[in-house]
């Protein structure tokens, strides 16, 4: 059943994005990772021609190991981070481009009321880095928010404020132009939560109108990508993604 050319069974399927390794770690012990004669076990080699079967899903192991690709995508609002959606919403997926090997890997993802960039790459081991949160990540965003905002309710944002079980705070967030009654300002995290500059603003009393994404780690959104639009890294971009995940683990 091992090929030749062989990789541990877990690295595999990070590499191919279903998920960090400790995920499918755990997934191996909880008997969801099988071949056509039974279960892996943590340690397991597969090689090229092999079947993984994931919950159902079957994957042949390709003795192909692509390039690694990274394309910077501008969202739209109204599209969903998402493969499928039942209610027959956008998808960014659906704007994405054919690719000859491997599969298109969301890095993080943003709400469907948040535009701006989301980058996509073929290696799911770069994917889980730059999103885990324990590496530190920079995410910078230009926000619009109704209300008027003290330098209380600033500092309470910086320091930490709680919303439900959750203390949420923005590692950077600077003032820029505005009036009285709405306010940009410029917002930078490290982590990833669900929906955490809407909260955060709402726990202080305040309303979010406007939440776009300009840069993920060194990779920023420039004018000439249109929404709903994708470009390709160039080499030296996409090199120094992977550089910085290579340091970060």
């Amino acid at each position: 059943m091992v090929a030749e050319m062989s990789e541990r069974i877990q690295k595999y399927l990070a590499r191919e994005g279903f998920g960090s390794r400790r995920t499918i770690e755990k997934w191996i012990q909880e008997g969801r990772v099988c071949h056509d004669d039974g279960e892996y076990k943590l340690g397991d080699q597969v090689g090229f021609g092999d079947v993984v079967i994931v919950d159902g899903q079957r994957i042949r192991v390709s003795e192909i190991q692509p390039t690694t690709r990274v394309i910077a995508y501008h969202k739209k609002l109204g599209e969903v981070c998402s493969r499928n959606d039942p209610a027959g919403r956008l998808l960014t997926f659906d704007s994405l481009p054919p690719i000859e090997h491997g599969r298109w890997i969301s890095v993080g993802r943003l709400d469907i009321n948040t535009t701006g960039l989301l980058l996509f790459t073929n290696n799911g081991n770069l994917a889980n880095t730059l999103m885990h949160p324990s590496n530190q990540i920079e995410r910078e965003y230009l926000c619009r928010v109704f209300g008027n905002v003290s330098e209380r309710d600033l500092t309470a944002l910086r320091s930490g404020i709680r919303s439900g079980s959750e203390i949420l705070y923005f590692d950077e967030i600077n003032a820029l132009n505005g009036n009285a009654s709405q306010k940009w300002y410029r917002i930078i995290l490290k982590q990833g939560r669900n929906r955490e500059i809407r909260r955060a603003w709402e726990a202080v009393g305040n309303q979010v109108s406007r939440l776009k994404r300009v840069r993920y780690a060194s990779i920023r959104l420039t004018d000439d990508l249109p929404k709903g639009k994708w470009k390709e890294l160039e080499k030296e971009q996409t090199l120094q993604l992977v550089r910085l995940s290579e340091s970060a683990v």
